[in-house]
């Protein structure tokens, strides 16, 4: 059962940002996109408190995801992050993405916290950043 509503348009939305985010990150990287953009839509809190649909999520702004903004996102969705998509929307979650709303690329080490949120850990290149339970119990 999935844990966010959405439509088969969405399954491909998703696949399409996991991809222009993570690709080089592999399956695994990609599904942790998937974690923080599921969260993102769950969340109803901080930056994402009107934030409800897996569309609202992908284009988001400000404060969405860079890869809608630069050109790499329109690639279409092909049927491997098509698979990974329908994962992070059937509410599979890994760590360090679990409860993270955030992540990025810095250039060196990853920063203790982010936007005054705690990191949670890295994978390859991408630090992760969840709120407190305090700030945000939906994504708990």
């Amino acid at each position: 059962m999935a844990v966010v509503a959405h439509t088969e348009e969405d399954v491909k939305l998703l696949a399409r940002l996991l991809r222009a985010e993570a690709e080089g990150e592999g399956k695994q990287g990609m599904l942790l996109v998937g974690n923080v953009g599921v969260n993102r839509a769950r969340a109803s809190c901080l930056d994402f408190k009107n934030i409800r649909t897996i569309r609202q999520m992908v284009f988001q702004s400000p404060g969405g995801f860079e890869a809608t903004q630069k050109g790499y996102f329109y690639q279409r969705a092909r049927q491997a992050e098509i698979d990974l998509a329908r994962r992070a929307l059937r509410g599979e979650r890994f760590s360090p993405a679990t409860n993270s709303l955030w992540f990025f690329k810095p250039g060196g080490s990853c920063p203790a916290t982010w936007y005054n949120q705690p990191n949670t850990g890295r994978f390859k290149s991408h630090c992760f950043f969840a709120p407190t339970r305090a700030d945000c119990p939906s994504v708990y």
